[in-house]
C-alpha cells in the first residue's frame, strides 16, 4: 500500500485510542488506558496487512484497509468503554479479524473455486443453521436458539450463512447472466427468467428465510433476503425484479405478522415503544433518550450513561456513539460505511464475472447490515437485533464481516 494510505491507516487507528485516552483521563475512568494497550497491537497488526496486501495485489483498493482499521479501533474503544469484562476476548476477535482479512485478501486458490463449489457450501452452511434447531445455545433465557457451541468455542451460524449466501448467488448468477439480461418468460407486464432457472435461487433463498425464521432470527432473515433480492437487480439491471420482490416481502411480513407473536411484538414495539416503556419497550426507550442526549457533539467519551441500555455493546453500540459521540460521531460513522459501500460497489464496477457480482455482494452486505441496524437504533424500522459490522462485540460477526472485507480486496484485483 503507498505511504500515504499506510500513514491514514495508521492514523485513523490511533484517532479512537487518543480520545478514548485524553476523556478516560478526564473522567477519571480505566477504558482509555485498556484501549491504548488494545491499539498498540491492533494498529500494527494492521500495518503489517497493508505492507502484505499492497505486495500482493498492488491494484487492491487503497481505502478499504484504512475504513476498517478506523472502524475496528473504534470498536475497541467502545467495548472497553462499554464492556470492560469482555474487552481481552474483543481484542482476541479484533486481531483474528485482522488475520481473517488476510486470509480473504490473499488466499492461495482463484477465486472461481469458491464459485466451483457453491452448492457444498450453501447446502454445509443451511445444515449449521438447521442443527441449531435441535442443538442450539440460547444466548439468553428464554430467547431464541441461534448459536452452537464446538471445543468450548460458541459460533452463529447465520453469519457464514450471509457469506455463502453471497458467495452462492454471485456464482449462479454470473452463469445465468444473459437469460437474466433477456427476461424470455413474460408474467402480466414484467419479463422474468424462466421458472426453472429461478428454481436454485428460490430454494436456497427461501430455505434459509424459513430457517431463519423458525429460528425467530428475524434480523438476519431480512438482511439475507435483501442481500439476494440487490443481487438479483445487479445481475439483470431488471427493475422488474425487484419489484416483485418487494411484493413477496410484503405477503411474507404480512404471514409472519399473523403467525409470530415476536413479530407482532416488534412492530408493536416500533410504532409506539412508550406504551410499554418499562417492558418491551425499555431497551428502545433508553436507546432513544441516549441518542437525543447525545446533542450535537455528544457528552464525551466515558461522560455519557450508554451501559443502562441493554445489550449496548453488540445490538445497540450506535447509540452509545450517539450518546457519547453526538450527531457528528454518529455521522462520521455512518460515512465511513457509505464510503465503504460506495469503494465496494466501484471495484465491482471495474472486476468482471464472478469476481464482479462477489464484491458487489460483499459491499451490499456489509452496508445494508450497517444500514439495518443503525435504522432500528433510531427508530427508522423495526428493530432486528443484529450486529453493527466491525463495531459491535460478537467473534462470529468479526470473523465473517473481516473474511468478507479480505475477498471484497481479493475480487477486486482479479480485474
Amino acid at each position: 500500500m503507498p505511504g500515504r494510505p499506510l500513514f491514514a491507516l495508521l492514523l485513523l487507528a490511533w484517532l479512537p485510542a487518543l480520545a478514548a485516552a485524553g476523556t478516560g483521563w478526564l473522567s477519571q475512568a480505566p477504558f482509555g488506558t485498556a484501549a491504548l494497550v488494545g491499539l498498540a497491537t491492533l494498529g500494527p497488526a494492521f500495518a503489517l496487512l497493508a505492507i502484505l496486501v499492497r505486495r500482493r495485489l498492488r491494484i487492491a483498493d487503497p481505502l478499504l484497509l484504512p475504513l476498517a482499521c478506523f472502524l475496528m479501533s473504534l470498536g475497541l474503544v467502545l467495548q472497553a468503554r462499554l464492556a470492560p469484562a469482555l474487552f481481552p476476548r474483543h481484542l482476541f476477535w479484533s486481531l483474528a479479524g485482522v488475520a481473517a482479512i488476510g486470509a480473504g485478501a490473499l488466499l492461495p486458490v482463484p477465486l472461481r473455486l469458491l464459485s466451483r463449489y457453491r452448492y457444498t457450501w450453501a447446502l454445509s452452511a443451511l445444515a449449521l443453521v438447521a442443527l441449531t434447531l435441535v442443538a442450539g445455545k440460547e444466548a439468553s433465557p428464554g430467547g431464541p436458539r441461534l448459536w452452537l457451541e464446538l471445543g468450548g468455542l460458541s459460533f452463529q451460524p447465520a453469519e457464514p450463512l450471509k457469506l455463502v449466501l453471497v458467495v452462492f448467488l454471485a456464482g449462479y448468477l454470473e452463469d445465468k447472466q444473459d437469460l437474466l439480461a433477456r427476461g424470455d418468460w413474460k408474467f402480466g407486464p414484467l419479463r422474468l427468467i424462466p421458472w426453472p432457472y429461478l428454481a436454485p435461487l428460490a430454494v436456497m433463498l427461501g430455505s434459509s428465510l424459513l430457517l431463519l425464521a423458525v429460528q425467530r432470527d428475524l434480523g438476519a432473515a431480512l438482511l439475507l433476503y435483501g442481500i439476494g433480492l440487490s443481487l438479483l437487480y445487479v445481475a439483470s439491471l431488471r427493475f422488474s425484479y425487484v419489484l416483485l420482490g418487494t411484493a413477496a416481502f410484503i405477503a411474507g411480513a404480512a404471514q409472519l405478522h399473523s403467525r409470530m407473536p415476536v413479530a407482532r411484538i416488534r412492530l408493536a414495539i416500533w410504532l409506539d415503544p412508550w406504551s410499554d416503556a418499562q417492558g418491551y419497550g425499555y431497551q428502545l426507550v433508553q436507546a432513544l433518550m441516549a441518542v437525543a442526549g447525545g446533542g450535537f457533539l455528544g457528552s464525551g467519551l466515558g461522560l455519557g450513561q450508554p451501559t443502562v441500555i441493554p445489550a449496548v455493546h453488540t445490538d445497540f453500540v450506535f447509540a452509545a456513539i450517539a450518546e457519547e459521540l453526538g450527531l457528528a460521531g454518529a455521522a462520521a460513522v455512518v460515512l465511513v460505511y457509505a464510503i465503504l459501500g460506495l469503494r465496494g460497489l466501484r471495484g465491482a464496477l471495474r472486476a468482471t464475472g464472478f469476481a464482479a457480482l462477489l464484491a458487489a455482494g460483499i459491499s451490499i452486505a456489509l452496508t445494508l447490515q450497517a444500514l439495518i441496524i443503525m435504522g432500528g437504533v433510531i427508530k427508522l424500522i423495526p428493530l432486528t437485533g443484529i450486529t453493527l459490522p466491525f463495531l459491535s462485540y460478537g467473534g462470529t460477526s468479526l470473523i465473517t464481516s473481516t473474511f468478507m472485507l479480505g475477498l471484497l480486496l481479493r475480487a477486486e484485483a482479479e480485474r
